[in-house]
Parts: C-alpha cells; sequence; structure tokens
C-alpha cells in the first residue's frame, strides 16, 4: 500500500528536531532508520501529518569511549554496532545481539536507538541493553535527562521517551573482559525471535563471578533473569550447574502465547537458550 500524504521535515541538529517536534505535536512522528516506521505508514496503522527524518543529524551517529563508558549515538546503524572494536571490546554483548538483528540490509539502515525507541519486546537490542545497564540520555524542551534502563522500557511498544522528547544517545557501562553470547530462536531466518537470551559472563579459572542475563520476548518489555543469574554466582562454568542454575531464568516473566508457541513453551525456551547463552559467554 502506498502512505497517506505527509509533509517531510528534515532537521540537522538536535534543537531544530525538538523545535519541529513541539509545533507538530500529535500529529508529528520522529524517523530515525525507518525499518519500523515506514512498514507501518504503508499498511496506514498510522498516518501522521509530518514525518520528521533524524538521518541528517550527525552529531547523534557514532560511538565513542568516555571512561567507563562508551557512548552510542541513536542514529548508529546496526552494522556499525557490531563491527565497531570498541564496542568488541568493552561491550561484547551488543556485538553480538546486533549480528543477529535481521539480515544485512536492515542492519546497514536499522538504528540502534530506532529500535529501542521502538520498545518491541521480540526486538533483539532491548534484552542486550538492559542486561548491560544501559542509560537512556533523553533531549526535549527543558534540557536533557538520562534514564536507567530499568526505567526506561514501559510496556509493549512505549517507553520513558516523552511526545516532545527525542532519544539522542545511550550510555554502556564498560564490561571489559566479560564474555558474551546471544542465543536466538527463530523457525524461519530472519523472524523476530521467539525468544532469545542476551548473557554476559564475568569469569575466572572456570567460575563464574557475576553473570547478566537479559530475556527477549518473554514479556511486554525486556526483562532480566535475576534469579538465574544469583544462582550462577560462584558456580563452575559446567554443563551440569550452568543448567540447574538456567532452570530458574522463566521466574517472574510472563511470555506471550501466539502461532509461534504458547507461554510455557517459551518458558521452557528460555531456560534451554538460558544454558546455551551462559555455556557459550563462560567459554563452556
Amino acid at each position: 500500500m502506498i502512505p497517506v500524504q505527509f509533509d517531510y521535515l528534515a532537521p540537522t541538529s538536535v534543537e531544530e528536531a525538538l523545535a519541529a517536534l513541539g509545533q507538530h505535536g500529535d500529529d508529528a512522528k520522529i524517523m530515525a532508520g525507518g525499518q519500523s516506521l515506514l512498514p507501518v505508514l504503508r499498511m496506514r496503522l498510522n498516518a501522521p501529518e509530518v514525518v520528521i527524518d533524524l538521518g541528517g543529524i550527525a552529531s547523534l551517529r557514532g560511538i565513542r569511549d568516555d571512561g567507563d563508558a562508551l557512548v552510542i549515538g541513536a542514529m548508529t546503524t546496526h552494522h556499525d554496532v557490531r563491527d565497531d572494536g570498541l564496542v568488541k571490546e568493552h561491550a561484547l554483548l551488543l556485538s553480538k545481539a546486533a549480528a543477529e538483528v535481521a539480515d544485512a540490509q536492515i542492519r546497514h539502515r536499522g538504528t540502534f536507538g530506532g529500535a529501542l525507541a521502538h520498545a518491541d519486546p521480540a526486538g533483539d537490542l532491548g534484552a542486550p541493553a538492559l542486561a548491560l545497564g544501559a542509560q537512556f540520555v533523553i533531549a526535549g524542551p527543558g534540557g536533557t535527562r538520562t534514564v536507567e534502563a530499568t526505567d526506561f522500557f514501559v510496556d509493549l511498544f512505549e517507553t520513558a521517551i516523552g511526545d516532545d522528547e527525542i532519544l539522542t544517545e545511550v550510555r554502556i557501562p564498560k564490561h571489559t573482559g566479560w564474555g558474551a553470547h546471544y542465543e536466538k530462536f527463530v523457525r524461519v531466518a530472519h523472524q523476530w525471535p521467539i525468544v532469545a537470551v542476551a548473557a554476559t559472563v564475568k569469569a575466572a579459572g572456570g567460575t563464574i563471578s557475576e553473570a547478566r542475563i537479559g530475556l527477549t520476548n518473554m514479556g511486554s518489555t525486556p526483562l532480566r533473569a535475576t534469579a538465574a543469574e544469583q544462582a550462577l554466582v560462584g558456580q563452575p562454568a559446567t554443563e551440569d550447574a550452568v543448567r540447574a542454575a538456567a532452570a530458574s531464568a522463566a521466574e517472574g516473566t510472563n511470555p506471550p502465547s501466539d502461532l509461534n508457541g504458547d507461554s510455557d513453551y517459551r518458558r521452557h525456551l528460555a531456560t534451554v537458550l538460558t544454558r546455551r547463552a551462559v555455556l557459550a559467554a563462560a567459554g563452556g
């Protein structure tokens, strides 16, 4: 289908984009990479009068080292997140997850911040961002504010970004030397994950000292498998020990039931994928 007619704005600064958003209010939609918005417009599930394209704002792209954290611009593509040397060194889990986003075309067009702001619980980047303790920098008419990952994802397709605000960058605390793995279960290639697990593990001498695990598509938002994380601390990175800890991965989750599987099936998948992800991350 063809979208309904709309006006197109291409600001070159965050300030200009905020001004346009303030002027047009509910009649406007922000576009980052367009990989989520354009299909919605084509199907006429949304009909904004104005589309504000952030693609021309150079300050929103790029990855930099900021001491104890990496700063990733909201308009940085999945491809660049996957291949960046700083990300591989200090936040390997993001590189692993970005490599699993759809296909090469979408990874070159889709953006890190756009995917997180879209907040699809089946998206591949929410769980890794949550597991790594990301902080989201949001700009609005009153300046900027920083929101912790635990408060950023509010509900299905809903975040802490206000109607008059724009996500500008994401701060990722460094996890240098941590192993990482993103285990994704699909029925066909490039499908949204039925369930996926993002695991990053700090281990030495074959013993796990700390683990952070994010769950994809196990509720209306990305979730942490906190019970499994706690159970892994001090355990050897062996099949039996990790399997026992992973048995609690689905605690506190509320997975959906759909044509790809019911909620019980997803809970079982979460335990299996957690075991695989943790063992791979720990080098086991």
